[in-house]
C-alpha cells in the first residue's frame, strides 16, 4: 500500500494532500477563480502555478498529489515536474480515469467532462495515464462512482482493475452525489476471487455535507485509507464566502476560514488524507495551517449548525458556474 509511506511520515501537514483539480484546466467551479488565475489560463501560465504549488507542498511536508484524467493537463503538469525533480522518490500519487476532459482549454466550454465509467474507457485513460506517469503512478481511481454506476457490477472491469492490482498499483474509487454513503457500501462489497477489490476511497466531506461520514468510517474499519475531497466545499467555506458561524471560530482561532474547515475534518479519526485544492501559494501556505487548529467543543457545536441536507448541498453544488 502507497499510503504506508504517509503513515510513517512525522510532519504535522502529512495528513494533507494537494489536488491539482483547479490549476489543470482554466475551468473549474471553484468560487474566486477570477482573483486566484487572473486572466492569463495559458497552457504555460498554469504549468507554472502548478509547478510553483508543488515546490510549496513539498517544501512544507505535504506528500500526496492528486490528479485525474479530466482535470485537463494535471497529469502532464505533474508528471513534468517529477521528471525534473529526480531524487524526490517519497511523493505518493493519485489520479482518477472514468471522465474525458473535452473543454480543449476553454473555460467557456458547453460541456466540460463526460463520464463513462465502461472497460474501453478504463483502458484508453489507463494507456493515457501510463504513457505521462509511468511507474510513479500509485493509486488509480475510478472517478466518482454513485450506486447506479456500472463500475460497481462490471466483472470483467474488476477482473482488468484486479490484474493492475496484483501488478502493484492500489485501486480506489472517489463518490460525489447525495447518496455517497450508499456508493460506499456498494463498492466495500466487490470482491474478486473472495479478495476486496477497492484499497481507498475519495469522498466529499466538509462541515456542510457530512451525510458520508459513517460510510466513510466503515470503510476505514475495513481498511481502506479514507481520502477527502472538497473540504471546501469548492470555495463556500473560504474567505468572504464563508457562513458567518465559521468567519467568528476562524476570527478566534487567529487563522483562516480554511484552515478551520480543514481542521475539523482532520479531527475525524477515519480521514486519511485531507485534500488541498489550493490555486495559489498563498492560499495553500493558509491551508496547511490546519493541524495546528485546536477547536473546543463549543466551536465544534456552533460548527455543526451548517450542515445541510444532502440533497439540497449538491443541488447548490451542480448549480456553481464553470469560472
Amino acid at each position: 500500500m502507497p499510503f504506508t509511506r504517509l503513515a510513517t511520515a512525522t510532519t504535522p501537514t502529512c495528513h494533507i494532500g494537494l489536488g491539482l483539480a483547479a490549476v489543470g484546466r482554466p475551468g473549474y467551479i471553484n468560487l474566486g477563480r477570477e482573483a486566484d488565475l487572473g486572466e492569463n489560463r495559458s497552457v504555460d501560465a498554469l504549468r507554472a502555478r502548478t509547478h510553483e504549488l508543488l515546490d510549496a507542498a513539498y517544501a512544507q511536508g505535504v506528500r500526496y498529489v492528486d490528479v485525474a484524467r479530466s482535470y485537463g493537463r494535471s497529469e502532464e503538469f505533474l508528471a513534468d515536474w517529477l521528471n525534473a525533480r529526480p531524487d524526490i522518490d517519497d511523493v505518493v500519487v493519485g489520479s482518477k480515469w472514468g471522465y474525458t476532459y473535452t473543454a480543449d482549454w476553454s473555460a467557456d466550454a458547453e460541456t466540460h467532462e463526460v463520464k463513462d465509467h465502461g472497460l474501453a474507457t478504463y483502458e484508453r485513460q489507463r494507456a493515457e495515464t501510463d504513457a505521462l506517469l509511468g511507474d510513479r503512478l500509485d493509486l488509480y481511481q475510478i472517478h466518482s462512482v454513485t450506486p447506479d454506476s456500472p463500475a460497481l457490477t462490471d466483472k470483467d472491469l474488476h477482473a482488468r482493475l484486479a490484474d493492475a492490482a496484483a501488478q502493484g498499483l492500489t485501486i480506489g474509487f472517489s463518490t460525489s452525489g447525495p447518496a455517497q454513503a450508499d456508493a460506499v457500501r456498494a463498492a466495500l462489497a466487490v470482491t474478486v476471487h473472495g479478495e476486496p477489490l477497492f484499497r481507498t476511497v475519495q469522498s466529499t466531506y466538509n462541515v456542510l455535507e457530512t451525510s458520508v461520514a459513517p460510510a466513510l468510517a466503515e470503510a476505514h474499519e475495513a481498511g481502506l485509507t479514507v481520502i477527502v475531497k472538497e473540504g471546501m466545499a469548492n470555495g463556500r467555506l473560504a474567505g468572504p464566502h464563508a457562513p458567518d458561524a465559521l468567519k467568528a471560530v476562524a476570527a478566534e482561532a487567529g487563522l483562516g476560514c480554511d484552515a478551520v474547515a480543514l481542521a475539523w475534518i482532520l479531527r475525524q479519526p477515519w480521514a486519511g488524507v485531507v485534500l488541498s485544492g489550493a490555486a495559489t501559494v498563498t492560499q495553500l501556505a493558509s491551508n496547511l495551517h490546519a493541524p495546528a487548529v485546536d477547536l473546543d467543543e463549543d466551536q465544534l457545536t456552533r460548527l455543526a449548525t451548517l450542515t445541510e441536507e444532502p440533497r439540497a448541498y449538491w443541488e447548490r453544488r451542480g448549480q456553481l458556474p464553470w469560472h
